[in-house]
């Protein structure tokens, strides 16, 4: 488990992302406008102060890297230009990477079942989307009903759609930072 000051935090974190965290004047307009920060644990500039103070483990250990619903309002209105949406991102990157259990177990298993159906199909579709999150979050027979209703009604189709060129989908997962981590 990590411990502790981590002063390479922000240096591995810039490196990833590509942005200046220690830019960041804690204006708190992130914070002010993040439309989810009612349920997170820290807020968006705490996140940027903790990255310059190498607050890893309580970082990687947050559910406000999972509970970011990455909608840029935080980077839209950041007066430096920081992507904090971005910043959200390298350390959930950084929390699979290093094997931290994630703080909102259900919304990593979301993510991941998410991104393994866009790396499968070529573009996200409901039926992969589901029945890996639902296998992911062992939560297989909520939601059942609705399902079957949803089937019926021709809400969701029973097989996926896929694009053209599934390897060309495939290669761009291999060629980012993200594709090994899938």
């Amino acid at each position: 488990m990590i411990t502790g000051l981590n002063a390479g935090l922000e240096k591995r974190l810039e490196a990833d992302t590509g942005q200046k965290v220690r830019s960041c004047y804690q204006c708190k307009k992130c914070s002010a406008g993040c439309p989810v920060a009612f349920a997170m644990d820290l807020l968006p500039h705490e996140v940027m102060r903790m990255v310059v103070y190498g607050q890893e483990a309580r970082l990687l250990g947050s559910s406000t890297i999972w509970l970011c619903a990455s909608c840029e309002t935080c980077s839209t209105r950041c007066p430096n230009e920081i992507d904090i949406a971005g910043v959200m991102d390298g350390l959930r990157r950084m929390a699979v990477d290093e094997g931290v259990i994630p703080a909102e177990p259900e919304i990593a298993a979301f993510h991941k079942s998410f991104l393994a159906g866009i790396k499968l199909a070529g573009k996200t579709n409901e039926p992969v989307l589901i029945g890996a999150y639902k296998a992911l979050s062992r939560r297989v027979f909520d939601d059942l009903g609705l399902g079957a209703v949803m089937l019926a009604k021709r809400k969701i189709k029973l097989l996926p759609r896929t694009v053209k060129d599934r390897r060309a989908v495939r290669r761009i997962f291999r060629g980012s930072k993200g594709g090994a981590r899938m």
